[in-house]
């Protein structure tokens, strides 16, 4: 297993540690493919928290790896009270905050791994049933793409274009970034029911948080008239509707948790196009079955 600095999120000020185990990879870790050995502890509040508990329920995999839900803010000022001793028995005098998410192992009490993409990607390959798995390993550098795609030039652009200390040139360079992203899959959808094709595939649950993100909180920091270009993609919006529905989608789908969340840790200005809601997300969530969240 490896350990690396990893900067904190809100409301930790002390740099977190990232843990890298990857079951059945690591030899000297012995993180073995058992079932039942591994928890799963996620706020699907936050983003990556999100991202997992879909690929999970897409896997139909709550017997073989449980979830523990976290509330959506962390309910001390240095992370989740649940996950410190997880924290403490895992990193040796361990002083920094305890964030979700995290994949531990039950067996010894510590964690396996705080890394999202991998705890994804191990969910698929070592407890999936293999029917219908979520990376197809033709399809594996068109993933990686729409991963990269949907870190930077959605999230990460979204963010810049909205910062009220960044330069006009710079937060002009940072939508016409987002744009032309969001028209790139807006492209691939057309005429077709998944990012990938015709197969749903991690691909789909990458953009599908991304987008919810866009929507329920960066879209809070941007102007009107860029929220207006950022919704003119009508295959990419159609796209997230079908999947809110869907209940490995729409049940997790906390948009009380993600407001409370983005209040508690924004410090920017809210802008005109906070008025200017692209989907009704929780309309669309209807059909989804209910998911309790603390």
């Amino acid at each position: 297993m490896s350990v690396t600095p990893q900067a904190a999120a809100h409301p930790a000020t002390r740099p977190a540690v990232a843990f890298r185990g990857r079951i059945g990879r690591d030899r000297r870790s012995g993180h073995y493919a058992v079932p039942r050995r591994y928890r799963l502890h996620l706020s699907t509040a936050c983003p990556q928290g999100l991202a997992i508990a879909v690929t999970h329920s897409l896997l139909s995999i709550g017997d073989t790896c449980p979830v523990t839900f976290l509330p959506a803010v962390p309910d001390c000022p240095d992370g989740h009270a649940a996950l410190r001793p997880l924290y403490e028995a895992s990193a040796h005098h361990y002083q920094g905050p305890a964030l979700a998410p995290v994949l531990s192992d039950d067996w010894s009490g510590r964690i396996v791994s705080t890394h999202a993409p991998d705890i994804m990607r191990d969910l698929d390959e070592h407890f999936g049933d293999g029917r219908a798995a979520l990376y197809p390993r033709a399809a594996e550098a068109a993933l990686r793409d729409v991963e990269r795609l949907c870190a930077r030039d959605i999230d990460e652009a979204a963010q810049r274009a909205g910062r009220a200390d960044a330069e006009p040139e710079e937060r002009a360079e940072a939508l016409e970034t987002l744009l032309a992203a969001l028209g790139e899959l807006d492209r691939r959808l057309t005429g077709h029911d998944h990012v990938m094709g015709d197969q749903l595939s991690v691909a789909d649950v990458v953009l599908w948080v991304a987008l919810v993100q866009l929507d329920t909180v960066h879209r809070h920091h941007l102007d009107a008239h860029a929220v207006h270009r950022v919704a003119d993609h009508p295959a990419l919006w159609a796209h997230a509707r079908r999947l809110t529905a869907h209940p490995a989608f729409g049940a997790h789908l906390d948009l009380d948790g993600i407001a409370r969340r983005h209040h508690a840790g924004c410090r920017g200005l809210e802008a005109a196009g906070s008025a200017v809601q692209i989907l009704d997300w929780a309309a669309h969530a209807d059909g989804a079955r209910p998911a309790h969240r603390p």
